[in-house]
């Protein structure tokens, strides 16, 4: 497709979603786009790469990549009762965690980041090895005695007991405990370099492409479904309601202060470098 703008975002029923009508050229004047699908933790080394016009990444890449990508106010997860949980094979406390191997979805995920600052309240020594899985692989490695732990993200909300584990922590629960803001996970980041116009012109599409989405869902119904591998589609829809809400259309100032709120306490902690302008 000539002059198209390339897409890189999750193959998760949220991300097709809100992303359906845009990448089907539903949306009149909206510029052409095309999609590679890939996990958070590829796109996040997209962006540390400088690869890619348009990425969905994890908030907690955004100091290393602000210099040349622009964080968009639109098409992200950001939320409230949607964070990341620990799993583990038996039901016991944080404390049982010191010292133990412990399968994340990325170094520089959300998921990770917000673990980190768990553990350094609830786990006295911290843990042991942190591995590094695809997160689909995460509740099996649990389950089957691979790692001690799983930290895990998106549908398994919905599916962790199917596997026989036990939820040690809820992430989202302590963060919007301790500072009263809703979860930033994922965010919607655009290279500088395209300029304010086309910027302004992506902003635009996102956001038009969200309230299709939410106008006629029946519409993206057969793409969300085609790439949720082999999800549920009651499943598929949980997730879709949890994790696109009003935040995706727009941050709002909410949505900016706990953006702040996080990337501000990581930086205090010496987990990521620290950021302002945002």
């Amino acid at each position: 497709m000539a002059d198209a703008l390339r897409i890189s975002y999750s193959p998760c029923p949220n991300d097709t979603f809100v992303f359906h009508a845009w990448a089907h050229g539903l949306l009149p004047g909206a510029p052409p786009v095309e999609v590679d699908f890939a996990d958070i933790d590829i796109t996040n080394g997209l962006a540390e790469r400088g690869e890619g016009d348009i990425l969905k990444v994890s908030y907690a890449v955004l100091p290393w990549v602000l210099d040349e990508y622009a964080l968009l106010p639109c098409g992200g997860a950001l939320g409230r009762g949607c964070g990341p949980l620990v799993l583990t094979r038996d039901a016991a406390g944080p404390a049982s965690l010191a010292g133990k191997t412990v399968a994340v979805p990325g170094e520089r995920s959300t998921a990770y980041l917000l673990f980190r600052l768990w553990t350094a309240e609830h786990v006295p020594g911290g843990v042991g090895e942190v591995r590094v899985l695809p997160f689909h692989e995460i509740m099996p490695a649990v389950r089957d005695g691979l790692v001690d732990a799983g930290l895990v993200i998106h549908e398994a909300r919905f599916t962790y007991q199917r596997y026989g584990l036990h939820r040690l922590a809820d992430l989202g629960e302590f963060w919007e405990g301790t500072t009263g803001h809703p979860i930033p996970l994922g965010a919607i980041i655009a290279k500088r370099s395209l300029g304010a116009e086309r910027l302004a012109a992506i902003t635009d599409a996102i956001t038009a492409s969200v309230r299709h989405a939410w106008a006629d869902p029946a519409a993206s119904r057969a793409y969300v479904l085609e790439h949720a591998q082999e999800m549920d589609p009651e499943v598929a829809d949980a997730h879709i309601g949890l994790y696109v809400n009003e935040f995706t259309a727009d941050l709002g100032e909410a949505g900016y202060a706990a953006i702040r709120e996080l990337l501000t306490r990581a930086a205090d902690e010496g987990l990521v470098p620290a950021v302002s302008g945002i």
